[in-house]
């Protein structure tokens, strides 16, 4: 315990306040008023970092809240119909919506607005929320069990100097702490090491999701309607594929998925994204349209083959922090909540005994759920597309129209930050300039995200080896984080006629892409200062 620090205690303290976090504290409150349950967020306030499609399927919502429907949930736009295309440069033709794509019965909703009405309920149980805190340090016991966290001292200088804003940290303790960072959590990731949690599953494989949303004429929205589309801009040896979700008044969210396990240094996910749209099947939907929001968050597509272990001492993990995601679904937030409602389950009957072994309720609960079933039926669609598209469409149509997600076998995973091909071996990539009607530059798009942080604090997109980002990223891969990163953090200029590398880490939008693609993972993102980062309001 650090003497400058003041100290608060509960029974569970959650860290973050997307909807895994928010339901682990719902559904505990539920089950058990009397526990103390505390929730921290690093965000300006719940939702502010939080980014989704986002249709969701209203199965966990369903069991937490049976009666939502005649609230004012904001989850109000049925999908009415479906469709999916493959797109060449010119043309699109409409193919059969794979079965794991029907709609009927899910919602087109903003993750943002969701997290926010969760919040609302949590706070009406007696959960305490405290966003614009963010969780910078584990605190442990001599034998290594996590007692809670502490939150990051605000009023840091840049060289690590107590300026004449320094407030320290508080410590947060609890019985038991839940991780809901979300995708590639930093606090998380130190779990994974400090308790080997990933020694015996395959590693975890990423996407890029990036999404805008616009305004467009009246005349040519239609509430409901649900597209994704494969093929172009993506070459054919490359994982990705576009969504265009017609929400409510006249809003669209426009989406683009990129996975991170490509070859090519010289792909930007942002430039393909703004090349997507000048598609004509989408400019058509966006002309005379207005663009109102924009963001980027990497997201866990691994799947069940990537699920680490879930519980350590003192503490679970939940969520897309764990990998919940069904990526043939392209749906986590259902998921991400059903995790969390089985922790809280798990939680509230180790509470009431004096030796809790809440390892192994948790993992009994969760292997006996829908959700791993899910999951489990899910697990060979992604890896397929480590062949390339046609192989992974014609993987997927067996996997799951012949057997149902039931193959007996399971296709194996691997890191992406091992798949980037050197330089010498690819061309550049000729991306149009932005025309700033459909497209745009990577800074005008940041405008959008309300992005903030304080300027006086060390940077938070730390290198390991300082000296890698020229001997090995420039020389043999041509600097790609210049090209990966969806926010323009990272860029190369000549001093003295020589190439230096230069973080813009107040452009950082908490994507961490970086801190997965990074071929020699040199590129390391731990929290800023409590409320810094996007702002996000409709996405």
């Amino acid at each position: 315990m650090r003497a400058d620090r003041e100290t608060m205690s509960y029974d569970v303290l959650i860290v973050g306040g997307g909807p895994a976090g928010l339901a682990t504290a719902i559904r505990l409150k539920q089950l058990r008023p009397e526990t103390s349950v505390c929730l921290i967020d690093k965000g300006s306030e719940i939702g502010a970092h939080l980014l989704s499609g986002a249709v969701l399927e209203p199965r966990a919502l369903d069991e937490l809240f049976p009666a939502w429907r005649t609230s004012d949930a904001p989850v109000t736009t049925a999908v009415a119909r479906d469709s999916f295309y493959f797109l060449t440069a010119q043309h699109a033709f409409r193919l059969p919506t794979p079965p794991t794509m029907h709609n009927h019965g899910n919602y087109i909703i903003s993750l943002v607005q969701l997290a926010k009405w969760l919040a609302k309920q949590a706070d009406d149980v007696g959960v305490e929320i405290y966003a614009g805190f963010s969780a910078a340090e584990l605190l442990c016991d001599d034998s290594g069990k996590i007692l809670g966290v502490a939150t990051g001292d605000a009023g840091i200088g840049k060289h690590g100097q107590k300026t004449d804003r320094f407030t320290p940290g508080v410590e947060l303790r609890a019985t038991y702490t839940v991780f809901a960072e979300g995708c590639r959590g930093s606090l998380t990731r130190q779990l994974f090491d400090r308790f080997k949690l990933r020694d015996h599953c395959q590693p975890q494989t990423y996407g890029l999701g990036l999404k805008e949303v616009w305004e467009i004429d009246p005349k040519k929205f239609s509430a409901g309607a649900v597209m994704h589309t494969i093929g172009w801009p993506m070459d054919c040896q490359t994982y990705g594929g576009a969504w265009v979700y017609h929400w409510e008044k006249s809003l669209i969210s426009l989406g683009f998925v990129v996975g991170l396990d490509y070859a090519n240094p010289y792909l930007s996910p942002y430039e393909e994204f703004q090349r997507f749209k000048h598609h004509p099947l989408i400019k058509h939907v966006l002309e005379g349209g207005k663009r109102v929001a924009y963001g980027a968050r990497a997201l866990s597509e691994g799947g069940y083959q990537a699920i680490p272990q879930l519980a350590f001492p003192g503490g679970l993990i939940v969520g897309d922090a764990a990998g919940f995601l069904n990526m043939p679904k392209i749906k986590g937030n259902h998921t991400a909540m059903k995790s969390g409602m089985v922790a809280a389950e798990a939680l509230a009957e180790c509470l009431n005994t004096d030796a809790p072994p809440v390892a192994s309720a948790y993992a009994q609960k969760l292997r006996a759920s829908w959700l791993w079933d899910e999951l489990y039926t899910a697990r060979n669609v992604r890896p397929g597309f480590y062949g390339g598209l046609v192989p992974g469409l014609l993987n997927a149509a067996v996997d799951q129209y012949l057997f149902r997600g039931r193959a007996p076998w399971t296709l194996r995973l691997h890191a992406d930050h091992e798949t980037l091909g050197a330089a010498k071996n690819y061309r550049p990539i000729a991306y149009p300039k932005p025309d700033g009607v459909y497209s745009f530059d990577r800074l005008t798009s940041v405008q959008l995200t309300g992005t903030m942080h304080a300027e006086d604090q060390p940077a938070h997109l730390t290198l390991r080896d300082p000296s890698l980002a020229i001997s090995v990223n420039n020389k043999i891969y041509d600097s790609p984080e210049t090209r990966y990163c969806p926010a323009g953090v990272y860029e190369l200029i000549q001093e003295n006629g020589h190439p230096k590398f230069v973080i813009n880490a107040q452009n950082c939008i908490h994507c961490k892409t970086c801190d997965i693609k990074d071929p020699r993972q040199n590129i390391v993102w731990v929290t800023p200062e409590g409320s810094g980062g996007p702002n996000y309001q409709l996405l």
